[in-house]
């Protein structure tokens, strides 16, 4: 008989730690096509506008390990708890910020918030992975986060049809040309003050919500795990065990890399449209579209999981995306776009089955380790500002300067599949 993917006694607990998995996916994706709207607003080139990115994945960076030592000290719920407040005020930040009408303040907005962010994937994966068998943990983690594009849309919604919509800035005149760049300093600082308040309302709401999911879970007596009960292993003899385990060191890689291809891809997919004609709000409903075929590929391809090595299946989407991202550089157009649209779908089982694949095996030293994974989110913080600087020259190579700057996300494609076939037929 096979063992359940979940237990009965977890089903409570695992739509509470779930629903986190949505909450961060929200704000990963409305920051995303912030980008472009600071550095029009903002008036600023793409590499500084990319800080959003630098600032929101240096986050993941700097508070992993400390959320790792928090959650091994005390429990998985109290860094859940901690991780939600440190969320709610770095989202209520965002009222000085607009406020104030800086662009740094806005940026350290952002690096608090993911603090919290942290926080709750350190603790709430390696948390799915221990409600039940360890044979079908990878195949519970990829469940649990196929909500997390659930949430990832409505960002992405909110920013297409509430945000960027609304966005005087983006107002054009009949030829197509932005009227922002026409306007007076005086009027241009009225614009400003605008849509600085249309990008701060969605993160006061979303403050708001992430405060009552707080209540929620403080209130209710969480199961203990044998995760939980095992975390107190010394940090040094943790780090030991991991670092010579080399399907967990080589997946924190494959992980730096795979963070780095989704923002590049999710981030500047609005520059690759604005390109070839497309309003930003219109860039942004193709974003929704990539969305939604990662949502169905990640409940199809958990499902296929089932009959098929996690290993192998990472390795053939990692081909799929490779040559995806072949026509989003070198097909022009519409075509172009399609590619990468399509992108997504090659992505959908990755970032949970590197997680999965790279913690297999792993007992007491399971919350450093899920530390490390949650830390490699930095690929987020790096790459997208070298895209930019990429975009920002124009023309590169005789192609427009988008186009090529997707060598990047090229690049990231054959650095998963190595880990992926490595898994699979080396490191078994």
């Amino acid at each position: 008989m096979s063992a359940k993917v979940l237990e009965k006694k977890f089903i409570v607990p695992f739509i509470l730690i779930t629903s986190l998995f949505a909450l961060w996916g929200f704000a990963n994706d409305i920051t995303n096509p912030m980008v472009a709207v600071f550095q029009t607003v903002m008036e600023i080139p793409a590499s500084e506008a990319a800080l959003v990115q630098f600032a929101f994945y240096g986050g993941y960076g700097t508070m992993a390990i400390p959320a790792a030592l928090f959650a091994s000290r005390y429990s998985y719920k109290a860094g859940v708890l901690l991780g939600l407040a440190l969320y709610a005020i770095g989202a209520f930040l965002f009222i000085p910020a607009a406020m104030f009408e800086q662009f740094s303040f806005f940026l350290w907005s952002l690096y608090i918030l993911t603090f919290g962010l942290a926080f709750l994937e350190t603790t709430a994966n390696p948390y799915i992975l221990s409600m039940g068998d360890p044979s079908t943990a990878t195949r519970r983690l990829n469940f649990a986060q196929s909500f997390n594009p659930l949430g990832s849309i409505t960002g992405m919604f909110v920013a297409s049809q509430i945000v960027l919509t609304n966005l005087e800035s983006e107002k054009r005149d009949a030829a197509g040309n932005l009227i922002f760049n026409t306007l007076s300093a005086a009027e241009k600082a009225v614009v400003k003050t605008h849509d600085l308040a249309m990008i701060r309302d969605p993160y006061v709401v979303i403050g708001l919500i992430v405060l009552a999911v707080f209540i929620i879970i403080a209130l209710y007596k969480m199961p203990t795990t044998k995760a939980d009960e095992s975390a107190h292993i010394s940090p040094k003899d943790a780090f030991k065990r991991l670092i010579v385990n080399v399907k967990y060191r080589e997946g924190v890689i494959a992980q730096v890399f795979y963070v780095g291809v989704q923002i590049m891809c999710w981030t500047f997919i609005i520059q690759y449209a604005e390109r070839i004609g497309l309003t930003k709000a219109e860039a942004q409903n193709w974003n929704i579209v990539a969305m939604a075929l990662f949502i169905c590929s990640r409940f199809i391809s958990t499902a296929v999981m089932k009959f098929l090595k996690a290993e192998v299946m990472l390795f053939l989407f990692a081909i799929g995306g490779f040559f995806s991202i072949l026509g989003v550089i070198f097909i022009d157009g519409i075509v172009g776009l399609y590619c990468l649209v399509l992108t997504s779908v090659f992505m959908s089982l990755m970032f949970p089955t590197i997680y999965g694949i790279a913690l297999d095996g792993q007992q007491e030293e399971s919350a450093l380790g899920a530390a490390g994974l949650v830390m490699a989110i930095v690929g987020g913080a790096l790459m997208p500002p070298l895209q930019g600087m990429i975009i920002d020259q124009g023309v590169v190579a005789g192609m427009p300067a988008v186009n090529f700057s997707f060598v990047l996300p090229l690049i990231c494609f054959v650095v998963i599949a190595i880990y992926g076939f490595r898994c699979w037929k080396v490191l078994k």
